[in-house]
């Protein structure tokens, strides 16, 4: 008698190796990449609260077209953003500041992509100001509100600022970020900028030792504090002032005009830049030259390592930086950023093809 299988023993195990093959395609392989059906995949970021709002609305819209991905950012401020990419314990950051050489050489190969610009804005609650307009500061007057030097809003030089308006007898109550903040290390490389004294007693910083004033954390807490303190001043994303109804100031450019904070302010103030951008773009853009330029505006970043641990997560950030810096700058304006020039998208795209996971590029043509 043969001992080969009989015609059913033959079937039997065919169909058992059909089972098996598609039990371990089903279970794909171990891998974080969502299969049909299964939970998404998720890339955790955190850091800037300064484009928060964009990045929510993105995520949102992004999602619905890509059910399998989803992200999941917390607005914790710019300095614990860099933190924890530099612990390795996100997928991603957001900062409004360029990280260090020192914060770099810590943190390893981290690349800084560029996604929308926006305006840091002198917002303020003065119940007693006599004018219609919106108040104006140059830059001296700022730094010296913020160094204690001007206590009073009665003061001369911020008359001298506003002519025709009537200000209170009133003091100063002064707002700042307690938390590490991009927003304040934009505010505070602009009054470097306009205030020798400023520079040599306080600096630039996400995190600097304040000479006067009141901490709240993040953009939403400053925002809450003026809202709710008569008298007050403080600093914060435009969108942030807009939401809360809060008026806020005219400042004083490098060429000597009093600009109100709008898109169009903080795109002249990034015209050109591009040109004299680093390779690796980090830059600055405040007090930027010409005579429609918004003083305090900036680029915001995500952070992104260069070489992904995750081939999945990688791509997965590699396709919506794309989106991102591409369809996503449709939305920018209606949430109070600045589009990207379309120079920078092209920096930007550079950036992106350069993402890899073990050497090898992440990035798909479309």
């Amino acid at each position: 008698m043969s001992n080969s299988p009989s015609l059913g023993a033959k079937i039997a195990i065919g169909l058992a190796a059909v089972i098996l093959a598609v039990g371990i395609i089903g279970c794909g392989g171990g891998g974080s990449a969502a299969g049909g059906g299964g939970e998404a995949l998720k890339l955790q970021g955190a850091g800037a609260t300064f484009p928060n709002p964009l990045y929510q609305k993105w995520f949102s819209v992004y999602n619905k077209q890509h059910q399998n991905i989803k992200f999941d950012y917390e607005s914790t401020g710019s300095g614990a953003g860099i933190k924890q990419i530099t612990e390795k314990t996100i997928d991603f950051g957001g900062s409004d500041v360029p990280m260090t050489d020192d914060q770099l050489k810590a943190a390893g190969d981290i690349l800084h992509v560029p996604t929308v610009l926006g305006a840091v804005v002198m917002t303020y609650n003065l119940p007693k100001l006599d004018t219609t307009t919106a108040l104006k500061f140059s830059g001296p007057t700022i730094a010296d509100i913020f160094l204690g030097n001007i206590k009073k809003w009665n003061d001369p030089k911020l008359a001298a600022d506003n002519p025709g308006a009537t200000f209170p007898d009133a003091d100063i109550v002064v707002v700042h970020r307690s938390d590490g903040s991009g927003t304040t290390g934009v505010f505070t490389d602009y009054l470097c900028k306009v205030s020798p004294e400023w520079k040599q007693k306080v600096g630039t910083n996400t995190s600097v030792q304040w000479p006067v004033g009141v901490g709240a954390s993040k953009n939403e807490g400053v925002t809450a504090q003026v809202k709710q303190s008569p008298n007050s001043i403080g600093y914060v994303e435009l969108i942030y002032a807009e939401q809360n109804k809060l008026p806020y100031a005219d400042v004083k450019n490098a060429d000597g005009e009093f600009v109100h904070p709008s898109l169009d302010g903080v795109s002249k103030a990034a015209a050109g830049d591009a040109a004299q951008m680093p390779p690796d773009l980090r830059t600055s853009i405040t007090n930027a030259p010409g005579k429609d330029s918004y003083p305090i505006s900036s680029f915001t970043y995500i952070l992104a390592y260069k070489d992904q641990k995750d081939e999945a997560k990688g791509k997965a950030l590699v396709d919506f930086l794309w989106w991102a810096t591409h369809d996503g700058q449709q939305m920018a304006s209606a949430e109070a950023y600045a589009p990207l020039p379309a120079d920078i998208v092209q920096k930007d795209e550079e950036k992106i093809k350069s993402i890899t996971y073990q050497g090898k590029p992440l990035y798909a043509a479309k």
